[in-house]
């Protein structure tokens, strides 16, 4: 079974996002980085760029199949994770570590349309 975090909130395309304060961590689950395979390279917004909550931020691609990225919040991006332009496999080590984007939250509310981790394990077991 894929890990699943508490204190994590969890969308249905998989992805999910840490708060602290106003600041959101974006990436994908173990469950998606397990059901893509060996991830060979992730395409990132720009600094900058802002992200709309259930739409496509960018994409992970892998030995079996390309992903695209769906945002769980709103806001505007104010770091990408530069390691993973150079070592994406990092994210199949350990997928909640190795955030994608992180993003200046421009409505926490849209946190209240995500699931936590027992809703997510249930959503992930059917």
């Amino acid at each position: 079974m894929a890990k699943v975090l508490e204190g994590l909130y969890y969308a249905e395309s998989h992805e999910y996002v840490k708060v602290e304060g106003n600041i959101g961590y974006v990436g994908i689950t173990d469950y998606a980085q397990h059901a893509l395979g060996n991830v060979v390279y992730v395409d990132m917004p720009d600094v900058d760029d802002e992200v709309t909550a259930g739409e496509e931020f960018g994409a992970v691609e892998s030995v079996k199949a390309a992903s695209d990225l769906i945002s769980p919040v709103s806001g505007v991006v104010i770091e990408v994770n530069e390691t993973l332009e150079d070592e994406p496999e990092k994210i199949n080590a350990d997928a909640y570590e190795n955030w994608i984007i992180k993003v200046e939250l421009s409505d926490k509310s849209e946190l209240e349309n995500l699931m936590d981790a027992k809703a997510y394990t249930a959503f992930c077991e059917k």
